[in-house]
């Protein structure tokens, strides 16, 4: 049977492939379009096309290039590892919900628990960062209490 921080950290690993996947997808539809557009006498119209399919082709490499950054992140942290000071891998228990301290991959729910997959570079990843349960911070106008790290 695998822990808690362990099926969390699988789900953050299927949701970047689920992403890799649709972005590489996306990426393949638009060069194919851009493949089967043909030359019209209507230049401009081809050409404003093309620019079009081409700068949807560079906006989903540069999802492609955060999406790898992420990965990489997600590969650093070890779901074992334990401790009581927040740092990636980390479960943050809060007055105002548990959070994943991974990949910024929002909710995730596990045996019908709800957790909230963060980046440790998120604005509030960086709050959590370093602190133990006690420490009291607010954020977006709401008031944070760390209750218990795991």
């Amino acid at each position: 049977m695998s822990t808690l921080k362990e099926q969390l950290y699988i789900l953050c690993a299927t949701y970047l492939r689920n992403r890799e996947t649709d972005i590489k997808s996306a990426i393949a539809a638009a060069q194919e379009a851009a493949n089967e557009d043909t030359k019209s006498s209507a230049g401009d119209k081809f050409e404003t096309g093309r620019e079009s399919v081409q700068q949807e082709i560079d906006l989903n490499l540069v999802r492609l290039n955060e999406l790898n950054k992420m990965k990489t992140a997600l590969e650093l942290i070890i779901p074992a590892q334990k401790g009581s000071i927040a740092a990636p891998g980390s479960l943050v228990f809060t007055n105002n919900g548990i959070f994943y301290v991974a990949i910024s991959a929002g909710q995730l729910k596990v045996d019908g628990a709800t957790y909230i997959a963060i980046s440790a570079a998120s604005p509030i990843g960086t709050n959590f960062m370093g602190q133990t349960a006690g420490y009291e911070f607010s954020f977006n106008g709401k008031k944070y209490k760390i209750e218990k790290v795991v």
